[in-house]
């Protein structure tokens, strides 16, 4: 299977095979996994895993990070809020609401709500104080429309979209 991307750095397309789908398999299991343990499972040179790893970076095709587990960081709430934006650019309003240390994701939708975000807290006191005293400061905001996440059926951090 092969696949294309645009390189950032030359504009030359990026083609993708079964190695470079592996080298990202790898890192996703273990970030740190050193280039030789890579290059011993596909079967490559520890230059050649190096390399391409180098060229999926430089297409922004992939990075290395880390991800953090909520319930062992102490988080036992997880809120996704819809909001509807009110005299003001949802833009600028999601962009508000991306500097708040609570808030992991933002997100500019089309339909019912201008934004979606999701929230982390350590328990009801902390979401609390977040619904009623951080988001009111927020100018432009309408309308929310909370939800607790009760149970997680799918959390793909490491989801990588085939190119």
């Amino acid at each position: 299977m092969t696949n294309s991307k645009q390189s950032a750095k030359t504009d030359e397309p990026i083609q993708l095979d079964e190695i470079d789908y592996r080298i990202i398999e790898l890192l996703q299991i273990d970030g740190r996994m050193s280039i030789q343990d890579i290059a011993k499972s596909t079967s490559s040179t520890s230059s050649t895993v190096r390399k391409r790893i180098q060229r999926m970076n430089d297409a922004n095709i992939m990075r290395v990070v880390a991800v953090t587990d909520f319930s062992a960081a102490g988080y036992e709430l997880m809120l996704a809020i819809g909001i509807e934006v009110e005299n003001r650019r949802p833009e600028e309003v999601g962009l508000e609401l991306a500097e708040l240390p609570e808030v992991f994701s933002v997100n500019m939708t089309t339909g019912v709500h201008d934004l979606d975000i999701l929230v982390a807290a350590r328990d009801f006191s902390e979401l609390s104080h977040f619904l009623h005293e951080e988001l009111p400061n927020i100018s432009g905001i309408a309308k929310l429309a909370p939800g607790i996440t009760v149970d997680v059926l799918r959390y793909e951090s490491g989801w990588v979209a085939k190119l």
